[in-house]
């Protein structure tokens, strides 16, 4: 026989084997061989790469300004990127800084009046205000008090327009400490003046007033935007909102958050956001507080009843709140991106005939999303509980029918098959629990070994580590059960279809049970039943579903979109939280979440998909050797690979105070007199990735022991979330005395018995740098009963714990704050010591020098090391 006909046999050979295994033969146990298995699963991860990851990262062409004749009304990146590099060159903006309260304000004014000479003055109408507001208001449980921080707020108006509803654009140009913060906030902050000057030298008319909100107090926390939203004469007309904010450096702005309860704000991004990238999801999970951030929004929200939109960019937080912020960091691209959505958005807003009565159409929640950035679903919170509940129950009737044409096909009774269904389902909802358990079990052991976060800078790392347990765990109940348990009277297509059925009743009733206590995340599994109830009802109308694995095409088919959709968003999620487990603290392993996520995205995207390894021949060698991968990643993880940090991409950040202390006792001794750094690490890790480094820290300890015998455990915590997270905070001390570089006082002007004899008030005037925070505890049988700050602590004390946190912080206005606190003693007796009073001056900006032996401690850590620090004066008093 010539090899030519050897070769045509041997291909006739395979063709008949693949049709009859197909078709389904006489051997009811018939499998694909083996070897297709690796081929079947890198294929869908070849998808996620091949389509998923370009379309992630898509961004549109940007505009030149040569172009700009060509394209007239459009966004034109090359300007703003030119006005971002004016503003990355003037460095980092603290709050009362030289920087963030004159340059930064001279060049928003200066980019005001540049608007205002290529206006269309016969058309439009240019107000500029800058507002110096002082206020105060809790955030969490601390006072969050202001004065004199500045806005810097330009209404637009067509001369024409009679409309007294505003539309409220807001961005702040202030940013962290050591951070020029490029990306957070000044890429929105650029934006927003492009979208001015469009919208300013326009021909098209607009009906309602556009204000332009530059805030500079964000970072403090939103101080400024509270200001100008309780105080500003522009305020009480703002009708719908448009927030812009940074998590990263460039990349697409993802809309996550929306209304609330304002649906029509949905309908118009549906028609007008050029490039659309949202999820309820985000929503949802932002608004459970999640996330170690907040927005203006929720000030607009809470305290103006301003509906609008969320936005911001999220790609490469690795830099956020970092030097490394910077120009260098910002792609044209992503400037243009961001422009195309905002400039037709504020186009659509300004003419919208809901902005005349916003409360008329406020109508509940939204459920949205889009699809890869291709197209943009919207509907209502109530037509989504109808299609939640509709395509479940329609999924769960289909299912039915499937186990009845088996039963008949197979002629067996429909009992037995239901037997058997249900052992598969419940040998499923184990494996869901499995898919959940072992990754957080390697996310557990890891955090044991110290060894967490090994997948911060080599994400590909959390393919080995997260996902191929996932897989495993989701598919081995059921492999198990095949391979032992051998079940001759039906084909194993039909077993294997029940594995994929049994999946389809997980989800339902998912979807049924998250549906019921008002979560709009479902829309997931509404997908998911959506796209294999399609595939099963034409399997059953086209007789595919008993005719062996034939079904199996169809069914793959149709898992295409919602594969394609769970891997982008599950990605999206990785690429935010990812940068964020770095700075997330160390009172939670950030491991959980990261395998939690890896967890849920493999159960959606590979629900329908992984069962199907036992289509092939050795499937227990396969999780065998999806477990040797696991074990290779897990290697890999505990070298130098893992280790998490590298200079200037990813790098670890720090965050200490130099700190001054002198704690003075009830007669006016001087208990303690130090100093030293107190130190606020941002990641699990703590300090374990700096042994062995160029930094000494001999002698570093944790302050936990002091926390019952000092007030704030003995350090000057900064804001709200230093304080709660002091108890894992470390003290190292120092041997040179810190110096301060700025003035500081603290002036008892009075103490007075009231009236009732039984309460006696303290009066007290402040001073000294920007930043500065107060501590209040009332000693045994003292209650506050009264203070010159806001009462929301006093008149809840359920809700807000001792010790008090006054946070006080200037912008503009650097006076003096004078404040009184009255204490209540039932006994009378005020020659005694009543409280104990906590004073931190921060000098955070780089207006304040820092000492030489200061200097030298930040050069000492390792260039993977982001170092956030200033020095601190700190003094307890008894009094």
């Amino acid at each position: 026989m010539s090899q030519t006909e050897k070769d045509d046999n041997s291909a006739a050979t395979l063709d008949v084997a693949l049709v009859s295994i197909l078709k389904g033969p006489r051997n009811l146990r018939v499998k694909m061989p083996w070897y297709y298995a690796p081929v079947f699963l890198l294929l869908w991860l070849a998808l996620f790469f091949a389509v998923v990851i370009p379309l992630f990262n898509r961004l549109p062409e940007s505009v030149t300004i040569a172009e700009e004749s060509q394209k007239p009304g459009e966004f034109v990146a090359e300007r703003a990127q030119q006005l971002l590099y004016s503003f990355d060159s003037i460095g980092p903006k603290v709050v009362g800084s030289i920087a963030n309260e004159k340059l930064t304000v001279d060049f928003l004014l200066g980019e005001a009046e540049n608007v205002r000479t290529a206006m269309r003055s016969d058309l439009y109408e240019l107000e500029v205000d800058v507002q110096q507001p002082s206020g105060a208001y809790m955030h969490w449980n601390m006072v969050n008090m202001y004065q004199g921080v500045q806005n810097v707020v330009v209404k637009l108006s067509t001369r024409s327009s009679t409309s007294e509803s505003y539309l409220l654009l807001n961005s702040h140009f202030d940013s962290k400490p050591s951070s020029p913060g490029t990306g957070d906030d000044g890429t929105m902050v650029i934006v927003m003046l492009e979208v001015l000057r469009q919208m300013a030298i326009s021909d098209r008319p607009f009906e309602h007033p556009i204000v332009f909100l530059f805030n500079g107090a964000e970072e403090n926390p939103l101080q400024a935007s509270h200001g100008f939203i309780t105080q500003h004469k522009w305020a009480k007309n703002c009708k719908a909102l448009i927030n812009l904010e940074v998590a990263g450096s460039g990349g697409r702005d993802l809309l996550f958050q929306s209304g609330p309860n304002h649906p029509w704000l949905m309908r118009y991004y549906r028609h007008h956001a050029k490039h659309p990238f949202a999820t309820t999801m985000a929503e949802e999970i932002f608004q459970a507080g999640i996330l170690p951030s907040d927005t203006d929004f929720r000030v607009f929200r809470d305290y103006g009843q301003v509906p609008g939109l969320d936005m911001a960019q999220i790609n490469n937080g690795y830099v956020y709140h970092t030097v490394f912020d910077n120009y260098a960091a910002v792609p044209r691209d992503s400037l243009q991106n961001t422009g195309e959505n905002v400039l037709p958005l504020v186009r659509a807003f300004a003419n919208a005939s809901e902005m005349h009565d916003t409360e008329a159409h406020s109508e509940g929640h939204a459920v949205f999303f889009d699809y890869l950035g291709l197209f943009f679903v919207f509907y209502t919170e109530t037509i989504g509980i109808v299609l939640n509940c509709c395509i479940a129950a329609v999924s769960l009737f289909l299912v039915c029918v499937s186990l009845w044409r088996m039963a008949r096909v197979s002629e067996q009774s429909l009992c037995q098959i239901s037997i058997w269904f249900a052992i598969i389902l419940g040998l499923h909802v184990l494996g869901v629990l499995l898919s959940l358990g072992l990754p957080l079990l390697i996310a557990v052991m890891f955090d044991a070994g110290d060894r967490s976060l090994t997948y911060f800078t080599n994400t590909w790392l959390m393919i080995g580590l997260y996902i191929c347990p996932a897989i495993i765990g989701l598919s081995l109940p059921t492999t198990l059960y095949y391979s032992f348990r051998k079940n001759l009277k039906i084909h194993h297509a039909y077993h294997l279809h029940m594995s994929l059925h049994a999946h389809c009743v997980v989800l339902a009733v998912i979807a049924i049970t998250l549906t019921a206590i008002s979560l709009r995340t479902p829309y997931l599994c509404m997908i998911s039943t959506l796209f294999y109830s399609a595939a099963l009802l034409v399997n059953l109308l086209s007789t595919l579903h008993d005719r062996g694995y034939y079904w199996v095409l169809i069914t793959q088919l149709f898992q295409l979109m919602p594969f394609f959709y769970f891997c982008y968003l599950f990605y999206m999620f990785l690429v935010v939280f990812i940068p964020m487990m770095g700075r997330n603290g160390s009172s939670i392993n950030p491991d959980l979440l990261v395998a939690l996520l890896c967890t849920v995205g493999t159960f959606f995207a590979m629900g329908f998909i992984s069962p199907l390894i036992n289509m092939f021949r050795w499937s227990r060698f396969i999780m065998l050797t999806l477990g040797i991968v696991t074990f290779i990643f897990s290697m890999i993880a505990v070298s130098d690979v893992g280790f998490p940090y590298r200079a200037r991409t990813s790098v670890m950040r720090v965050n200490f105070l130099h700190v001054r202390r002198i704690f003075y006792e009830y007669d006016g001794s001087v208990s303690l007199s130090d100093s030293g750094y107190y130190f606020d690490f941002q990641d699990r890790r703590l300090g374990y990735p700096l042994e062995e480094t160029s930094v000494n820290l001999t002698g570093l300890s944790g302050i936990e022991e002091h926390c019952d015998t000092e007030l704030m455990c003995g350090v000057p915590c900064f804001n709200h979330r230093w304080c709660k997270a002091r108890t894992s905070g470390h003290w190292l001390a120092r041997e040179q005395e810190v110096a301060i570089p700025g003035n500081s006082s603290l002036i008892l002007l009075g103490k007075t018995i009231l009236s009732s004899g039984t309460t006696v008030r303290y009066e007290f005037e402040l001073s000294g740098p920007p930043h500065m925070g107060l501590f209040i505890q009332p000693l045994e049988g003292v209650t506050v009963e009264d203070w010159s700050f806001i009462r929301t602590p006093l008149d809840e004390p359920e809700n807000y714990k001792l010790p008090y946190q006054i946070f006080f912080s200037y912008g503009k206005d650097n006076s003096s704050l004078q404040f009184h606190i009255d204490f209540a003693k039932p006994a009378g007796n005020f020659d005694v010591p009543i409280f104990e009073l906590g004073v931190a001056w921060h000098y955070v900006s780089y207006d304040f020098e820092r000492d030489s032996a200061g200097l030298q401690f930040i050069a000492d850590f390792p260039d993977f090391v982001h170092v956030m620090e200033w020095p601190t004066l700190y003094k307890r008093y008894i009094l």
